[in-house]
């Protein structure tokens, strides 16, 4: 059975300011909070078992892309989030970016640099027909661009 992507998690520095900069530069939707998320509070057991004995406050909200993928924005309070100072180890396990699928990815550079972010790469065609560019978000998130979906990049390349 294939399993759908439901959603990414950010951490960001001010949740504001992040809800209203992926609402503004990609048109994502605001679909729930913002909520605060307290260690004290009736029925915050399962993010105090998730974040572990150190976590007591955090900020969240959710947001939906076009097509239904989640991006939940968390601001963490307690202990306060903190960008990193080297943001893009991508020789390290884990995520180490997301993709927006952008039409016009060179439009979409421009607003991410005009609002607070940074591209960090060139334009490059990467298949035929498929341009890509490495930005990162005013929190220090890295995020790459791609001008053609997943499936059409990849599916029946036959290399």
């Amino acid at each position: 059975m294939t399993h759908a992507f439901n959603h990414a998690g950010l951490s960001v520095t001010d949740l504001d300011k992040a809800v209203e900069w992926y609402s503004g530069v990609f048109g994502l939707r605001l679909i729930r909070g913002p909520l605060t998320l307290d260690v004290a509070a009736p029925g915050n057991e399962p993010p105090a078992d998730i974040f572990g004995p150190r976590w007591k406050r955090a900020r969240i909200a959710h947001l939906a892309t076009a097509n239904g993928t989640g991006i939940e924005l968390f601001e963490f309070e307690d202990p306060a989030a903190e960008r990193r100072a080297e943001n893009f180890d991508y020789w390290r396990t884990g995520i180490f970016h997301i993709a927006f699928t952008c039409p016009d990815i060179e439009d979409a550079a421009r607003r991410i640099e005009e609002s607070g972010g940074r591209r960090r790469s060139g334009f490059h065609e990467v298949a035929p027909g498929c341009v890509v560019c490495y930005c990162e978000d005013p929190f220090g998130n890295i995020l790459e661009l791609v001008n053609r979906s997943y499936e059409q990049v990849n599916a029946n390349r036959g290399d």
